[in-house]
C-alpha cells in the first residue's frame, strides 16, 4: 500500500477546510441527495462526499457505506485531491498503490474507485465526490464529465450552507450557524465527558457610535470586535454574532477559572486595540459566562465589563 502524499499547500488547505466548519456536522439532505443521485446514475453500490482532514477522511455523506471516517493513510480520496482531473482506479487489485489496502482486502472490498475534487471558491481542494464498486470497471469521458458536474453541485451546496450560516458583515457564524455548531459541540462534550463554557458579549456603546459617527462606523466597530474575538480565541472555539451588537463564544475543555483567565487576556487585547485606534470612541463590552456540566447548564456568578 502506498500512502497519499501531502499537497504542497497542505497548511492552507487545512485552514480553508476548517474555516468551512463542516467537519463532524450531522447528515444533511442537501448532500445525501447528491450521493444518492451519483449512486443511481453510475449504478454503483457506494457514493461519498469525503473531506480530507489532517489525519483522516471524514464522510459528510455516504450511501452504501456505514463508516463515518477512515484514516487518511488508507484513503483513496487522499490521492484524488492531488490530481487536477478525475482520479480513477479501474481495478484496485491490479494497482500497486491499493492492492493490499485494508479497504480492498477487507470490507467494503473496494475494487473500483473514481473521485473528483471538491474545491472552495478560492480553488483549494478539501475533499471529493467519489463513487466506489466491489467490481472492476472503467469510466468513459462522458462519465467523468458527469462526475465533475456532480462535484460542482456539492461545491454549490457547501457555498449555500456558508451563506445561510455566516454573518455577511463580520464573516463569523450568524445565530443559525452558531446554534447548529453549539448543538454538535455540546453533544461531543457530553459523549467525551468534557467541560464547556459559553460567553455572551455585547457592545455597550454601539448605539452611541451609530448616533454620533454613523452606521458605517458602527459596522466597522462590529467588524473590529469580531476580529479581536477571532484573534484571542482558539480555532476550535465556536464564535458567533447573535444579532445587532450581541456575540457569543463557546469553548470546550475549559473550567470557570480558565474562562476568567481567558476573558482577562481578551480585555487586555481590546484595551491595546483601543489605544492604537483613533476614531473618537473606544470599543467597550459587557460579558456574562455560563458553564455546561453535561447534565444541565449552571449559571455562574460572574460578570465582567470590558472598559
Amino acid at each position: 500500500m502506498i500512502k497519499p502524499t501531502l499537497p504542497q499547500n497542505e497548511s492552507m488547505r487545512l485552514h480553508m477546510l476548517r474555516a468551512l466548519k463542516i467537519l463532524d456536522t450531522t447528515a444533511e439532505e442537501r448532500f445525501d441527495r447528491l450521493t444518492r443521485l451519483a449512486k443511481r446514475l453510475f449504478d454503483v453500490p457506494m457514493a461519498l462526499v469525503s473531506l480530507i482532514d489532517a489525519d483522516r477522511q471524514w464522510f459528510k455523506s455516504g450511501m452504501g457505506v456505514e463508516l463515518l471516517e477512515t484514516p487518511r493513510e488508507l484513503s483513496f480520496c487522499g490521492h484524488a485531491i492531488l490530481e487536477e482531473d478525475v482520479f480513477s482506479v479501474p481495478d484496485t487489485e491490479r494497482d500497486e498503490r491499493f492492492f493490499d489496502n485494508p479497504l480492498v482486502t477487507d470490507e467494503p472490498k473496494i475494487r473500483f474507485y473514481a473521485g473528483y475534487s471538491i474545491r472552495t471558491p478560492e480553488g483549494i481542494k478539501v475533499g471529493t465526490l467519489c463513487i466506489l464498486d466491489a467490481l472492476p470497471r472503467t469510466l468513459s469521458e462522458d462519465d467523468k464529465s458527469l462526475l465533475k458536474d456532480l462535484a460542482r453541485m456539492v461545491e454549490q451546496e457547501i457555498a449555500a450552507v456558508q451563506l445561510a450560516t455566516i454573518d455577511p458583515l463580520t464573516s463569523i457564524s450568524n445565530r443559525r450557524g452558531f446554534e447548529a455548531l453549539c448543538v454538535h459541540t455540546l453533544n461531543f462534550c457530553a459523549r467525551q465527558e468534557k467541560s464547556a463554557i459559553l460567553f455572551f458579549l455585547d457592545l455597550t456603546r454601539f448605539k452611541e457610535i451609530n448616533d454620533r459617527f454613523g452606521h458605517a462606523e458602527g459596522d466597522r466597530s462590529l467588524v473590529a470586535f469580531s476580529e479581536l474575538l477571532m484573534l484571542c480565541f482558539r480555532e476550535t472555539d465556536v464564535i458567533g454574532r447573535l444579532g445587532g451588537d450581541e456575540f457569543a463564544v463557546l469553548l470546550t475543555s475549559q473550567n470557570e477559572k480558565e474562562g476568567q483567565d481567558i476573558l482577562t487576556r481578551f480585555a487586555t487585547t481590546v484595551a491595546a486595540y483601543n489605544q492604537r485606534q483613533d476614531r473618537g470612541y473606544e470599543i467597550t463590552y459587557d460579558v456574562g459566562i455560563v458553564e455546561y456540566d453535561r447534565s444541565s447548564y449552571r449559571s455562574l456568578e460572574f460578570h465582567q465589563s470590558g472598559r
